[in-house]
């Protein structure tokens, strides 16, 4: 569907475990560090969600470890709609090494969550161009 624009990181010794390479759940977390960015980016950040009483959620997740990445590595995250039905969207992430190699790849199943009903609500005009619909 729509790719979004990829997200360039630093590995720094907080992401380090003690084997030497990116601890499991950094990977996880620098995923969503390059969504926040994303979707801030195209007018959905943390302001408008606490106006707007809405906000993403992850359902489920599919990550799979393809290569190691080490200390002071520069990685590219990538980000791509895949599709939206109803209130459900899966997107898939993928984390590149400098030699293009994928180091990393998620698949995410997420909606759009409304804080007042607690209930999953279809997407609106904001959050579809947020997630790259538009």
């Amino acid at each position: 569907m729509s790719a979004l624009t990829p997200y360039r990181i630093l590995i720094r010794e907080t992401h380090i475990d003690s084997l030497g390479h990116m601890n499991n759940a950094t990977y996880l977390s620098l995923f969503e560090e390059a969504r926040w960015e994303q979707i801030t980016e195209r007018g959905f950040g943390f302001k408008e969600i606490q106006k707007l009483n809405q906000g993403p959620v992850i359902l489920d997740v599919h990550l799979q470890f393809l290569q190691e990445v080490k200390l002071r590595e520069h990685i590219t995250i990538t980000t791509e709609l895949l599709g939206y039905k109803g209130k459900v969207g899966q997107l898939k992430q993928k984390m590149i090494k400098e030699n293009g190699n994928i180091a990393s790849e998620a698949v995410f199943t997420f909606g759009l969550f409304d804080l007042n009903t607690r209930k999953l609500i279809d997407p609106t005009p904001e959050w579809k161009k947020a997630v790259g619909m538009d």
